[in-house]
């Protein structure tokens, strides 16, 4: 079968077309099946085609800087207009290439022999070239680099000539930031729209001499993707439209870290999450500061828990969730119990932890079949004679905050989803209840080990006291053996970074969901995760519900989406949900 070129079956066209009545022409079509996959009509402009009513506009790469890092061709592998991107790579012969070379050099020594006799200065106009060409003369002659003649070609399409020099232009800028300067194949448009079409022909001939190095930078040429079996869908792949679909417990573990600024869609980005989720089976159970997830439990049957001096609904710190004591489980609980009460009478020195450890253990060991609570403890640090413990935990006792902590647990987490309402609490109780709730999710999942996540938001709050940012780096550590994915959610990303235990919990966190930074917090984000420029900026410039997700090693940028359905349920906007009372 003979191949037909589609540019000069459009000449043919045109031509018959000027030579024809009109009503023959409309009828061309119905003799020759060509027609039926050729375009309709093709405009010829010095910059641009207009074909079939769309525009289109071939543009070559014609200036390179002097080094190329990795990625470097992202701006056209991520540019979210259509676009048609062609790549040829010849490779020279080798010989060929010496020769050229060492008349190169010939020239560029000369050069520099004439600015020496005459004192004038050497540039780096002189002086970079020619170290690039003795370097790549010599690895050509041992053999470690080939030289390639490569072309880069890039076809933009558009609705509009407006929209069509918007695009140029901001491509043009985009790449001219990282020193690759592109052109417009002027009067060339037919060659250059042949050269990107998948015909392997390379008509337009604007070639760039490239070794086997930097080549190699530009491959992989495919734009990135996370598709998981088995996981469920964060949103739409920024580059390519694709969907992003991932299984956070087939990571090397389940925990996550979000950091965001206010107002970037983090919560609502947790709350779709956690909606599908509990379509694939996962228990999710949220620790909520601001009363941002009531709707989503009641819209999907689960338990809301508002913990408070006034709520009934008490959780009782000594709680194990289990009556089986054995050592190693009484030892731990004993150290995270001596955390949480150091947190309630503002810090312990050694001493005070030492004889805190006793009483705790203690206090166990006389309560054998039921939890003991918090008054156990009082009383025996009484026995103990030990007052001023005594004297800082009397508030938790007798004093206004005797019915929050002083109580047996009268909850469970049997729910699919099971929310803790943390809001009408104190400030400074927050930090204490957040904690609890942590532990005792913790006690229960080494009870009863299934596929679970605690989401925990404002997680900026755990920073601030050493003993909650050292319970919850412990917790994420050891999460995975009990199927936990620990979630964390923040707006502090610099506090949280510049803490020991939070860049432990985000080392190990497998998935890192990055939402828009502002400049106070981008660089220390860039540099704790690795972010290339592109990602950089894209971070800094992302819209509401634009995230970068990192999933073990693999960087997506996406766009969060909920369906119809979902929105209603996860929104926290006031004009789109109805006011509720509390």
């Amino acid at each position: 079968m003979k191949l037909i070129n589609p540019v000069d079956k459009l000449k043919e066209i045109r031509r018959v077309r000027e030579a024809r009545p009109r009503q023959h022409v409309l009828n061309f079509g119905e003799q020759d099946p060509m027609d039926i996959i050729s375009y309709a009509g093709m405009e010829e402009q010095p910059d641009h085609l207009v074909i079939d009513g769309q525009f289109r506009r071939t543009i070559f790469i014609s200036g390179y800087p002097f080094t190329a890092e990795v990625g470097w061709l992202d701006s056209l592998t991520y540019l979210n207009h259509d676009i048609d991107v062609s790549h040829h790579i010849e490779q020279a012969d080798s010989n060929d290439a010496l020769h050229k070379l060492e008349k190169k050099i010939t020239q560029l020594e000369s050069m520099r022999r004439a600015k020496i006799r005459d004192n004038d200065i050497i540039g780096p106009e002189i002086t970079d070239p020619l170290d690039s060409a003795l370097t790549l003369r010599d690895a050509i002659r041992r053999g470690q680099q080939k030289l390639f003649h490569v072309s880069i070609y890039a076809t933009l399409i558009a609705d509009s000539l407006e929209e069509l020099n918007d695009i140029t232009n901001s491509l043009k800028a985009s790449l001219s930031a990282r020193l690759f300067y592109i052109k417009t194949a002027q009067y060339q448009q037919p060659e250059g729209l042949q050269s990107t079409l998948p015909r392997a022909e390379n008509v337009l001939a604007q070639r760039r001499n490239l070794d086997s190095d930097t080549a190699a930078l530009t491959f992989p040429f495919v734009s990135a993707e996370l598709v998981q079996p088995g996981g469920i869908l964060y949103g739409i792949n920024h580059s390519n439209n694709s969907l992003v679909i991932i299984d956070r417990f087939s990571l090397h573990n389940a925990n996550s870290i979000t950091f965001a600024q206010s107002g970037s869609g983090k919560s609502y980005t947790t709350k779709v999450e956690i909606l599908r989720q509990l379509m694939q089976g996962t228990k999710v159970i949220v620790i909520d500061p601001e009363r941002e997830y009531q709707n989503l439990t009641e819209s999907v049957g689960g338990s809301y828990i508002k913990l408070s001096a006034q709520s009934d609904q008490k959780l009782n710190p000594f709680d194990m969730a289990t009556t089986s004591r054995s050592k190693e489980q009484l030892s731990a609980h004993a150290q995270d119990l001596t955390d949480v009460i150091a947190l309630m009478v503002d810090g312990l020195n050694a001493p005070e932890k030492a004889s805190l450890d006793k009483a705790i253990l203690a206090v166990y060991a006389k309560k054998q079949k039921v939890a003991p609570i918090l008054e156990d403890l009082y009383a025996q640090l009484e026995k103990m004679k030990e007052p001023e413990l005594c004297k800082r935990l009397e508030k938790y006792i007798t004093g206004s905050l005797a019915h929050v902590f002083n109580h047996q647990t009268n909850i469970n987490l049997s729910n699919r989803l099971v929310v803790f309402d943390i809001k009408d609490l104190p400030e400074s109780m927050r930090q204490i209840m957040m904690m609890i709730v942590a532990n005792f999710v913790q006690n229960t999942v080494k009870l009863r080990p299934e596929k679970r996540m605690l989401v925990i938001d404002e997680g900026w709050m755990l920073m601030e006291h050493d003993e909650t940012a050292r319970f919850v780096a412990g917790l994420v550590r050891r999460a995975r053996k009990y199927g936990l994915g620990v979630s964390i959610i923040t707006q502090q990303a610099n506090d949280f970074l510049s803490n020991k235990y939070g860049r432990a919990i985000a080392s190990q966190s497998s998935l890192r969901i990055l939402m828009r930074q502002d400049t106070t917090t981008i660089e220390q984000v860039t540099k704790e995760f690795r972010l290339s420029d592109y990602e950089k900026s894209y971070l800094l410039t992302s819209d509401r519900g634009d995230a970068l997700i990192i999933a073990d090693q693999q960087h997506v940028a996406l766009h969060v989406t909920a369906s119809a359905e979902e929105h209603p349920l996860i929104t926290t906007n006031p004009l789109e949900t109805p006011d509720k009372t509390n």
